[in-house]
């Protein structure tokens, strides 16, 4: 604990300690499966490669026949891919080309390359040993071996290991459905009128498009105004079949912060500091029956703490097994000499000397840093960093997928 905030782990902790995973499981064309979460593990019913086959063009030949450079064999067939040739003839060679099923009596195969057509016959111009250039029946995936297992979140390489072993559909867990909503008297849309003292307001772009990139399945209440009852309404009607609100703003305790008082009023709330900058403040609750999570209001805060609490939170109640995104260590390039009581995310990307570099503003309001920014550098609370020092880097590429 650091003072009154929880720290980081903390936090992140008892977040996912609330996780309730979805159950429901439904089948899916294994065409549309991307981004879904596997039900259950996936065994193959076949061998992958089904049969032992060219890995090129090129020319099948028994090893044995072919004992010096520049033998020369008669050509007894033609084997494209998708066509099955008959056994091999002695004293021949089979033309061949790549993911043809290698002929029986074959047991290896001469790339072209390495080849000389002549007429009839072919010279071949180096001594293959037995198997080269053969791929192996099984040699990939073997009948009964596991494929991909369960909890697995499925990419386009995973659907096309699920694809090469016939599989034309997948169990996979239902999508999370998440309600979300801004709350702000101050917010109008873009393409509005701005009037005096308004903003506009982009969290509500930013948290849809975070949420369906996730996988949720995702309806928007829109901006509601600063007013418990408005809150209130808000919360109820968000929370009617939906496993999760999200909302951003209004978790701070000012005169003008409803969401407080309002889950409390339907429901039942935490309300943390967490040892975190930028974010800090973290409601979580529920309300009738929905799990709801407030993240602060400004943009830059709202956008980590999704990142680094709300997304292993989605990730664990879809059922996912693998929740926290992997870290590379860089050099840093930068100097940051100033401790923190709190766990530090600054906005950074890697440059091409293969080293970490600052955004120029790491204030919470600069909202383009996380634009220029292809990651987030993570200091531990309290620690400083010295150039050259290792530091670790969690990559947008693993944070948003």
């Amino acid at each position: 604990m650091n003072g009154n905030m929880l720290s980081f782990e903390e936090a992140q902790e008892k977040l996912l300690g609330f996780v309730r995973p979805v159950r429901e499981v439904e089948t899916v064309n294994t065409m549309i499966a991307c981004g879904r979460v596997l039900a259950a593990t996936l065994h193959s019913t076949i061998d992958q490669p089904p049969m032992d086959n060219s890995a090129m063009d090129g020319y099948a030949v028994r090893a044995a026949e072919v004992p010096a450079t520049g033998t020369r064999l008669p050509v007894s067939q033609r084997i494209p891919a998708g066509s099955v040739g008959h056994a091999l003839q002695p004293g021949t060679a089979a033309r061949i080309f790549t993911g043809a099923p290698l002929p029986e009596g074959a047991d290896a195969v001469v790339m072209q390359e390495l080849c000389e057509h002549d007429g009839e016959h072919v010279v071949i111009n180096t001594v293959p040993a037995v198997g080269e250039f053969v791929r192996r029946r099984g040699h990939d995936v073997t009948a009964g071996a596991e494929v991909l297992p369960a909890g697995l979140r499925l990419t386009p390489q995973a659907l096309a290991l699920a694809a090469s072993v016939g599989v034309a559909q997948l169990p996979v867990y239902r999508r999370l459905k998440v309600a979300v909503f801004s709350t702000g008297s101050e917010l109008v849309m873009p393409g509005e009128p701005l009037p005096p003292g308004a903003i506009y307001n982009s969290n509500r772009f930013m948290l849809r498009n975070l949420l369906a990139g996730l996988g949720c399945e995702v309806e928007d209440f829109g901006i509601i105004p600063d007013s418990l009852a408005a809150t209130r309404e808000a919360l109820r009607r968000a929370a009617e079949g939906h496993d999760l609100i999200l909302s951003s703003g209004g978790v701070s305790v000012g005169e003008e912060d409803h969401v407080k008082p309002a889950v409390e009023a339907e429901g039942s709330l935490d309300l943390w500091k967490i040892a975190m900058k930028p974010g800090k403040p973290l409601a979580f609750g529920r309300v009738h029956g929905a799990a709801f999570i407030g993240l602060p209001g400004n943009p830059v805060s709202g956008f980590v703490t999704f990142l680094m609490m709300v997304r292993p939170f989605l990730l664990a109640s879809q059922g996912a097994s693998e929740i926290l995104p992997p870290s590379l260590l860089l050099r840093a390039d930068f100097d940051w000499p100033k401790p923190d009581r709190r766990r530090e995310f600054l906005r950074a990307r890697m440059n091409a000397q293969g080293g970490v570099e600052l955004f120029r503003n790491q204030d919470s309001s600069a909202l383009n840093s996380t634009v220029w920014a292809n990651g987030l550098v993570d200091i531990p609370a309290g620690a400083v960093v010295a150039r050259g020092a290792a530091v670790r880097f969690l990559p947008y590429a693993e944070l948003l997928h």
